[in-house]
């Protein structure tokens, strides 16, 4: 099963480093990421310790980080719904 596991991740490596290297990408797409997953850290500091919005705590890790990394602001939102509708925390 580990085996499987280390193939599976060695394809998927060769597989985005074909299209990254056939694109011509370069380096100037790791930086915007960069920079947007920077602004998702802080904006979500300034909304778990800011006190804008009370009784509101999101947590900073990979999931939530990702997921406002992508979405932008209305990331943000989607969390603070989830939050709302499957724990009834309310705003």
């Amino acid at each position: 099963m580990r085996g499987a596991v280390w193939l599976v991740l060695i394809a998927c490596v060769v597989v985005l480093a074909y299209l990254i290297l056939k694109k011509n990408l370069g380096i100037g797409w790791l930086a915007v990421f960069g920079a947007h997953m920077a602004l998702a850290a802080i904006a979500l500091y300034i909304i778990n310790y800011s006190g804008w919005i009370t009784q509101v705590y999101i947590p900073i890790n990979p999931v939530t980080m990702g997921t406002v990394t992508i979405l932008g602001l209305p990331g943000i939102a989607l969390l603070l719904g989830l939050k709302m509708m499957l724990f009834g925390q309310a705003v």
